[in-house]
């Protein structure tokens, strides 16, 4: 008798609101889990919507057709195999209770039905997550059992497939202070994504009343599984599997984790899905920022999963952080319906890094680099710009803007008289600029890609309507420093590294030395410099960290630092004052714990002191 069988972790990457190809992407993973005997299958949390839906959940229809969609993978699903689906269900008891209309649900599929339905019972509402707007919390933590051995079709006529799981009850044998020493059943127990997130033995403290994990290991399980959709952030998988092992080594439990994988809009998911022993091993881990199906080895007869792929993290946060952006704006760009990008090269560090970012997501074919020289850009702007696009491979177009800046100055001069030239007309550049990117972007269809960083964006040194116009902001949550690491990052492992960042460039030097090492300046004006303006950016990106992170106030900062108060009241007072401008910012990828996106809910008209 065998008495082992397979799990599959189906890391996929779904595109929220699209049913039908979600399912399809179901459906083929579950072929290849019943070509390879696989049992059990499980998918992310929301898999068949995709994570986040946010409001097309306020759309009865949409709910309507998710359930269809529902059963009709269920139908279509091989009779071998049991698949957990993430998915949105109706809440009957809602009017009666007065309680929210949806629950936020992991569906058993199996033998052409839907056997069971778990409810989600920790609900998230701090940094992007909303989903106490949408769902209500389940009342309690449930397991189902699997089948050790295949079951046998009804009669010698039901040969649709060697193994037949219509005539199994997965609800059978489910008492849970009840001990089983039933060889032939597993129990499985359910949580999706937050329920995970509340040991307090772990945490040190608890978030919320319950703790599904610990009501469900008094149910005498075999196994736990965990179906999520948690956004990507920097060093965040080694928080995850830190609290993942904990659990399995606390409770003596082997747990299965399976992640998300994909960017939608301004959040990154990084798969990452992995299984631990009961005895806290890492045994298996699947792709970072790819799709991939981990295969696991149950042994029924020790109740223990058996030692899979373990895929390696990347190997520096340098790596994994380009690995993010690429995957994010391949993916905006992909679900977005768009072929082809566009940008400014300004010759400056930040437009080089995302002209590199968009080659590796899209390719070299498909990026335009639009060079706009002004009577102010340095002659090694432009010839570093066309160095850079020569390296990337991609094409340039150059539109000097000297005789539209004297246009703009005609026509204001009548009003503007009596008055000094200052940040107007410089702003006035970066304006006809984006309009120009715009103009092309409008022309051709192409995304545009806003290159602005987010130590920029915090402190509103960007121009409105100017250089922040886009469709995408590919680094706005990319502080300036780590824009600078990230390019030295990218050339020692294009020309040192056994897998470079971009392949088809081989190995040479992709960002220009001189980007690198000359001073930041936006060029708006004769012989400026960034400096001119921001303190250093070690300095102001240590304080905006403090600020941003770990919500310190002025005080807080000069106490920890010792930089000068003068110099972080200035940091802080731009920062807060900037609050209209990120409001109307392109959409940007969240790459930190605490990004200017949709986590961010700062008031622009208000008043705070500082040191408050």
């Amino acid at each position: 008798m065998n008495d082992s069988f397979s799990i599959a972790v189906a890391q996929l990457n779904p595109i929220v609101g699209d049913l039908a190809g979600n399912a399809t992407k179901i459906l083929v993973a579950a072929q290849q889990c019943s070509d390879r005997s696989v049992r059990l299958m499980l998918t992310p949390e929301l898999s068949l919507c995709g994570y986040p839906p946010r409001d097309l959940l306020v759309y009865d229809r949409f709910i309507q057709d998710m359930a269809i969609a529902l059963a009709h993978l269920a139908q279509e699903l091989p009779t071998d195999l049991a698949v957990l689906v993430g998915t949105v269900t109706v809440n009957e008891q809602a009017a009666q209770i007065g309680t929210k209309p949806l629950f936020n649900s992991a569906a058993l599929l199996a033998g052409g039905k839907v056997q069971r339905i778990f409810h989600k019972r920790l609900l998230p509402t701090y940094d992007v997550f909303d989903e106490d707007r949408y769902f209500a919390q389940g009342t309690e933590s449930n397991f189902f059992v699997l089948p050790v051995l295949p079951v046998l079709p009804r009669s010698p006529q039901d040969q649709i497939a060697t193994t037949n799981m219509n005539d199994f009850n997965y609800a059978e044998d489910l008492d849970p202070a009840q001990d089983h020493d039933n060889g032939d059943l597993i129990r499985i127990g359910v949580t999706i994504c937050e329920d995970f997130w509340n040991d307090e033995r772990f945490w040190g403290k608890r978030n919320y009343a319950a703790n599904p994990v610990a009501d469900l290991v008094n149910c005498n399980l075999d196994l736990l599984v965990n179906l999520s959709a948690s956004p990507f952030a920097v060093n965040k998988q080694k928080l995850r599997e830190a609290m993942i092992q904990h659990s399995a080594k606390q409770y003596d439990l082997p747990i299965v984790y399976v992640n998300q994988v994909g960017g939608n809009d301004d959040l990154l998911f990084d798969g990452n899905s992995v299984a631990f022993s009961r005895e806290g091993y890492l045994i298996g881990r699947a792709n970072a920022f790819s799709e991939d199906l981990l295969i696991l080895d149950f042994d029924a007869k020790e109740r223990k999963l058996v030692s899979s792929t373990l895929v390696d993290l990347p190997e520096t946060e340098e790596a994994e952080i380009w690995q993010a952006l690429v995957l994010g704006l391949g993916d905006y760009a992909r679900k977005c319906g768009f072929r082809k990008v566009v940008l400014g090269l300004s010759g400056g560090i930040d437009s080089a890094l995302v002209a590199a970012i968009a080659v590796a997501a899209v390719g070299a074919d498909n990026v335009l680099g639009i060079l706009m020289p002004s009577p102010y850009s340095s002659e090694h702007s432009i010839s570093d710009a066309l160095k850079l696009s020569h390296s990337l491979g991609i094409e340039t177009q150059t539109i000097a803007i000297g005789d539209l800046m004297a246009s703009f100055d005609r026509s204001l001069s009548k009003l503007f008289i009596g008055t000094e030239s200052d940040v107007t007309e410089e702003n006035l550049q970066s304006r006809i600029r984006g309009n120009l990117l715009m103009a092309i972007s409008n022309k051709f269809g192409h995304l545009l890609l806003s290159t602005g960083n987010k130590s920029e964006l915090a402190v509103g040194y960007c121009t409105l309507y100017g250089d922040m116009n886009g469709g995408f902001a590919a680094i706005a949550d990319v502080p300036k420093t780590k824009v600078f690491s990230l390019c030295r990052w990218l050339n020692q492992t294009q020309q040192y590294g056994n897998k470079p960042p971009i392949p088809t460039l081989g190995k040479s030097e992709i960002i220009p030395a001189h980007i690198i090492s000359k001073p930041p300046s936006a060029e708006l004006k004769p012989d400026q410099v960034d400096q001119d303006s921001l303190p250093p950016y070690e300095v102001l990106d240590d304080i905006l960290a403090r600020w941003i992170d770990q919500k310190a106030d002025v005080s807080q900062i000069i106490a920890a630092t010792g930089y000068d108060s003068a110099i972080v009241e200035q940091v802080i007072q731009l920062a807060t004052r900037a609050e209209f401008k990120r409001r109307q910012a392109a959409p940007g990828l969240k790459i930190t714990d605490r990004a200017f996106g949709s986590g961010w809910r700062m008031p622009i008209a208000s008043r705070r002191s500082l040191y408050s």
